[in-house]
């Protein structure tokens, strides 16, 4: 029932409603990621209302992803905020989004209701209000947003000064009603105008003027003086979300705030402009006079202010969860970010996503090493990953081969570079993986004539996928099988890892960069190789990192045939493929990150640590150490006579390599180095005879 005052009914507002689109949430969760992080200062946002438009349903103040600020990097992406829509009024707000349940739980809302109140006040006192009217329905959102589980908690305000004694109505109809037809003609056609110019298209509060002869005009509030002339009506408009018959809406309350404040009027004539089809409604609109009965012009102090939204009647927050309504793969990609992302936050604030989500890694070797390495590569955010492998999976597979199941061992088995593929793409949708079944030609496996095309074509297709690859990982379980890969990393100057394993010890190692920087520049190539090969002692700390086989001093030869069953099996303690899987990936970010890449020194230190160049872990003894290998200037694989001899002869070269057991030895100088170190002759001389100094004559 209707409160009752002597002078008419006491004026009841219909509360303003919030509507919250999904793209907000989508673009604060965007933005607490990637920019606010934990600072949970308050945030400016935007929100939107129109006047009604239809009968039976009221218009709400919407927050759309447009709302909030944009971000830098999100200039393109995101909309600006367009002015002079006819279709949404702009309104000031602010935004309190908490990083806790509990925060958002334990915030003050009488105190930031008062708050944001103060400022409505402020802007009536100043005079802002009269030149940005918007000001006067600022409103106020608190927030929580739990992005594990895509859920929002909110509670919007709406912040009305209270008038004490509150105003009355005397009368409210139907404009259609108040006005004669004439004036109706002439206000419908004003709106209209005031609604369809950029300049005052979102301006929600004016004056209607109507003159003596029925012609009416729409004015700004600060033009309220100029609008006092004799025989004019003034009413003071503004644009009513409310579709009631009744009851004006909730942005009223802060017009009649400011008209106590500035004017002291005792009566006003209020203009519930409402619209139909995007043109006004004056059926729909209201016309009513009020009476203010007190006035707060002289009054300094702020009145009380009321208006935290209710959700079905009940003072209480609203939650959304957006989890169900997402694409599941958009879901995943958010939840696998988010680790990611909150590590930027504190530890890691140059880490660099984009960078890891965008590097192309090829994984030679789909085996044990090469399960675990792919799935530590997809948990640092590496999206494009390629196996390659020429195996099927076996019975004793899954168990320690972490991507394949029992069904992938039936019928033969499947290959294994597929069937990872496969198990990727189950794990994380999102993850581009492509699988290649091919063997890796060897040197000290000769082929056959009939078998040099196919070789001929895998040695290009391993070069191109080399080439089109950012960084390789050597995961192979064969020592040679590591030779090609080795060379044409050095050839291309690729990121390249290897990880090995014994039967309880493992190496983890980065290459160094290749001999020659640039396969067109000759003469600088073989400058740099007299340059290296006349290095004295002194100056070798000097040189560039080695690979995989510089520490060798015989070329890579068959280690496949004539085994025993426990030398045909890949025969390692359990756990540890996981353990250099695990440093291999851990060293291939730090790699990454550092600015001189694959020409990083040693122990260069980064936020992530140091870079070094050799791991060698120990499970008997649980040690492990850091060594430094430097470049072999006979190094089968990446010393620049191979790297130059391969780029001057091509495939011819490989293919010599690969049939004649000695040639790569011959090559390099290794043949004469160890006829030389087997020339040396040692004598022990076992008599006393007095002079012995106690060292070996050689």
């Amino acid at each position: 029932m209707e409160a009752k005052r002597e002078n008419g009914s006491i004026l009841q507002f219909a509360p303003f409603q919030s509507s919250v689109d999904e793209g907000f949430w989508h673009r604060l969760s965007s933005l607490k990621l990637n920019k606010f992080r934990i600072d949970d200062s308050p945030i400016p946002i935007t929100g939107f209302y129109a006047p009604c438009s239809h009968s039976q349903v009221s218009n709400h103040l919407t927050l759309v992803a447009e709302s909030l600020p944009a971000d830098e990097d999100e200039q393109s992406s995101v909309p600006a905020i367009a002015s002079g829509n006819r279709n949404r009024c702009s309104v000031p707000g602010i935004l309190y989004n908490t990083n806790t349940l509990e925060d958002f739980r334990a915030l003050d809302k009488k105190s930031l209701l008062k708050q944001e109140a103060k400022k409505i006040w402020e802007d009536i006192q100043s005079g802002r209000a009269m030149e940005d009217s918007a000001l006067l329905s600022r409103f106020l959102v608190i927030s929580f947003a739990d992005l594990k589980k895509w859920s929002f908690h909110y509670w919007f305000a709406f912040p009305a000064l209270v008038l004490d004694p509150p105003a009355t109505v005397v009368e409210l109809k139907a404009a259609s009603q108040w006005f004669t037809l004439d004036e109706a003609e002439s206000v419908s056609k004003a709106c209209n105008e005031w609604r369809s110019s950029n300049s005052t298209a979102g301006v929600p509060f004016f004056l209607v003027s109507i003159a003596s002869d029925s012609r009416a005009s729409i004015r700004h509030l600060k033009d309220w003086e100029a609008c006092q002339g004799d025989g004019q009506k003034l009413l003071f408009g503004f644009y009513d979300p409310c579709h009631l018959p009744s009851n004006p809406g909730w942005p009223l309350r802060n017009l009649l705030a400011l008209i106590c404040s500035r004017w002291n009027l005792k009566s006003v004539d209020l203009f519930c402009y409402r619209e139909s089809r995007g043109f006004a409604d004056l059926g729909l609109s209201l016309v009513g006079k009020v009476l203010l009965h007190g006035s707060t012009r002289d009054h300094k102090d702020l009145p009380n202010a009321v208006g935290w939204e209710l959700n079905k009647d009940r003072a209480v927050p609203r939650s959304i969860t957006l989890a169900k309504s997402m694409d599941p793969t958009r879901l995943a990609i958010s939840a696998a970010d988010l680790n990611l992302k909150l590590m930027r936050w504190r530890a890691l604030p140059s880490l660099d996503l984009d960078k890891l989500a965008s590097t192309k890694c090829l994984l030679l070797g789909a085996g044990t090493l090469g399960c675990e390495v792919a799935r530590r590569l997809m948990a640092w955010g590496v999206r494009k990953i390629t196996l390659l492998d020429n195996g099927k999976v076996a019975m004793s597979n899954p168990l320690r081969q972490s991507l394949y199941t029992f069904d992938d061992c039936l019928n033969g088995g499947k290959y294994k570079a597929l069937a990872a593929v496969t198990s990727l793409q189950t794990i994380f949708p999102a993850v581009e993986a492509e699988g290649v079944v091919m063997a890796i030609p060897m040197p000290g496996h000769p082929v056959t004539s009939q078998e040099v095309d196919g070789v001929i074509d895998d040695c290009t297709r391993l070069h191109n996928l080399i080439d089109s690859h950012d960084a390789v990982f050597l995961l192979t379980d064969t020592r040679e099988s590591r030779w090609l890969p080795s060379l044409l990393c050095a050839n291309a100057n690729k990121i390249t890892i290897t990880a090995a394993l014994g039967f309880d010890s493992f190496l983890v190692m980065r290459h160094g960069p290749g001999p020659l920087p640039n396969a067109s520049k000759a003469d600088a190539a073989n400058a740099l190789s007299d340059e290296m090969e006349s290095l004295t002692l002194s100056n070798r700390e000097q040189q560039r990192l080695g690979c995989y086989f510089c520490n060798d001093v015989v070329q890579p030869t068959d280690s496949t045939s004539n085994r025993t069953l426990d030398q045909q099996c890949t025969v390692t303690r359990p756990g540890l493929a996981s353990n250099a899987s695990s440093l291999a990936v851990e060293l291939f970010v730090n790699m990454l990150h550092h600015p001189d890449g694959t020409f990083a020194c040693v122990d260069s230190e980064l936020a992530l640590g140091i870079l070094p160049h050799q791991i060698r872990g120990y499970l008997f003894d649980f040690s492990q150490m850091k060594l430094v290998g430097r470049s072999f200037d006979r190094c089968t694989a990446c010393s620049s006579t191979v790297v130059k001899e391969y780029r001057e002869r091509g495939l011819e070269f490989l293919l010599q390599a690969i049939n004649h057991p000695t040639y790569l030895a011959d090559l390099t100088g290794l043949t004469e180095l160890t006829k030389s170190a087997n020339s040396f002759d040692i004598d022990w001389d076992d008599e006393d005879d007095g002079d012995d100094d106690g060292f070996a004559d050689i």
